[in-house]
């Protein structure tokens, strides 16, 4: 589809606070489900983007930054691989392609990312001069100026994609051959799965493991919907907090405190 002036003035506004929010981690709008979804609401294709949000969201989990280490530059993923979807006009059935687009999107995204944290380098120091100055005025400019880089980092590629218009696009991903579109969907499952499992080895402890199995048995009833899913979460989640609270008070026979503070854990490790 194509899309009018206000609706590539607010993708574009979209794509400025998403690379904002790659460094700010403020309102998470460079989160896959958050920006996706912004993009398909504004253009007015909520269904298909959100679906797409889900599904980017679901192979981000297992990105973080580490030390030098860089993760892929998911905004970018994000917000380019939705304005795809949205130029393709195939709707629900693009968002595998738009999927297989978004992970090397995402890679690329590591070179403009690379080149906007080198230039803010140097801002450092335009403001550490700014601070022997006692000039407050410059460090907030400065300050404003480094983060607008990173906005402009998506809004830039964001603004190109959009100028190649929908022409192009959707010859792009008619031409994409089925085999090709389902091996990267498939590529795409098994990427979620890995990032799934990373998120599980570091949360994973003793007083955890119990609501991760509830959790998962409750999933494979089809009858329960997200919300009744989200509600039973939300449940097992005050328990845990209120039986940590009043857990390891002591022990029975009126020696020394052995408890952990966690009423849940202590009867694991216990038993």
């Amino acid at each position: 589809m194509s899309l009018n002036f206000i609706q590539i003035i607010l993708v574009l506004i979209v794509s400025f606070l998403a690379g904002m929010e790659g460094i700010l981690d403020e309102f998470e709008f460079h989160q896959p489900v958050v920006a996706c979804t912004l993009i398909g609401l504004v253009t007015g294709n909520l269904v298909p983007c959100i679906i797409l949000g889900g599904s980017l969201q679901m192979i981000a989990l297992g990105w973080a930054n580490i030390g030098a280490a860089v993760a892929p530059d998911v905004a970018l993923a994000s917000v380019a691989s939705a304005i795809i979807l949205v130029l393709g006009g195939q709707g629900k059935a693009g968002v595998n392609a738009a999927v297989a687009l978004a992970v090397p999107l995402a890679v690329a995204g590591l070179l403009l990312t690379t080149l906007v944290r080198t230039i803010t380098t140097g801002i450092v120091h335009i403001m550490d001069r700014a601070a022997e100055e006692g000039s407050f005025a410059k460090i907030d400019l400065w300050q404003w100026v480094a983060i607008s880089l990173q906005g402009l980092r998506i809004a830039i590629p964001a603004g190109f994609v959009l100028a190649v218009g929908q022409g192009p696009v959707k010859a792009m991903l008619d031409a994409m051959p089925t085999w090709l579109v389902d091996g990267l969907g498939i590529g795409g499952g098994m990427v979620v799965a890995v990032g799934y499992a990373m998120v599980i080895n570091m949360m994973a402890t003793a007083e955890v493991w119990p609501f991760f199995a509830i959790g998962f048995v409750l999933g494979t009833v089809t009858e329960i919907t997200l919300i009744g899913l989200g509600a039973i979460g939300v449940g097992l989640a005050l328990i845990y907090l209120n039986l940590s609270k009043v857990g390891g008070s002591g022990s029975s026979d009126g020696g020394a405190s052995t408890g952990t503070g966690d009423a849940v854990g202590d009867i694991i490790d216990n038993y």
